[in-house]
């Protein structure tokens, strides 16, 4: 439950989800009179936390490796090797997948981490469910992208690739043209983004109206309402593993698109 939501919950009988849902309240008392206010909040301590996490892990798992090797690099190589083999390597072949696996098989495991937090029991919240974050994250796919097809290709004819579609006739170009850079340039890093954002957005909301709601049915007095918040209880269960499967399949999603930007920016024809 957010920190806000917690509030509504103790000050008001009737606190239904909405924007304040994702308002969190500072850390360390004093920050909020400060430069550094709502810099310390759940959704920083989620962030830095799945950093942590993830270095952590790895260090651990690559202590001491081994040809034959332990269940904890095992595990590490388990986690590596399936974006390596399923989106790397299918889309870009061995030489270009091998080399781009590193930040693909990071980014999918950072925003998985970063997603589990939706239904980790008192932060309920994925850092991803706030613009900023998947914003961030698209931008940087978007500007590895960028980069790598005017290495590639060089300005002009990365932009010639992107944006005149082969084989059309020339008639149709001032309208092909423009829709190409709008959808090809412009609008990747925005879906991109958004795609994250809307379903972690929309997962935080629905949890949030099931269980908020089972709490406020208990609390209405009424025998036969309180019985009924059983059901909401039930629905909030079954939505948090309906999450878990939104929270995979995001973390994929994302990494398989930036993986086809990637391998498009490669390629000598689009």
């Amino acid at each position: 439950m957010t920190d806000s939501a917690i509030v509504l919950a103790e000050g008001d009988s009737h606190f239904p989800p909405g924007i304040h849902s994702f308002d969190f309240a500072d850390w360390f008392s004093g920050l909020s009179d400060t430069a550094l206010a709502h810099m310390f909040t759940t959704l920083t301590f989620a962030v830095w936390a799945t950093v942590a996490i993830l270095i952590a892990f790895f260090l651990w798992a690559y202590r001491k490796p081994q040809i034959v090797p332990t269940k904890k690099q095992w595990l590490a190589e388990t986690a590596y090797g399936f974006i390596r083999n399923t989106v790397a390597i299918d889309l870009m072949g061995k030489k270009d997948g091998v080399r781009f696996a590193p930040y693909l098989a990071t980014l999918f495991l950072f925003i998985l981490f970063m997603n589990f937090w939706a239904i980790v029991p008192g932060i309920q919240i994925s850092p991803n469910a706030h613009i900023a974050f998947p914003a961030t994250l698209a931008v940087l796919s978007w500007a590895i992208y960028m980069w790598i097809g005017i290495k590639q290709h060089g300005l002009v004819k990365f932009f010639k690739m992107t944006c005149v579609p082969p084989g059309a006739p020339g008639f149709i170009y001032p309208l092909l043209i423009p829709i190409e850079f709008l959808q090809n340039i412009i609008l990747r890093p925005v879906t991109l983004a958004l795609r994250l954002f809307a379903n972690m957005f929309a997962g935080h909301l629905i949890l949030l109206v099931f269980i908020l709601g089972g709490f406020e049915m208990l609390n209405s007095g009424n025998l036969l309402i309180q019985g009924l918040s059983v059901f909401s209880f039930a629905m909030g269960i079954a939505m948090t593993f309906f999450e878990l499967i939104v929270i995979l399949l995001q973390a994929y999603v994302f990494t398989l698109l930036t993986g086809m930007y990637i391998q498009g920016s490669l390629a000598d024809e689009h």
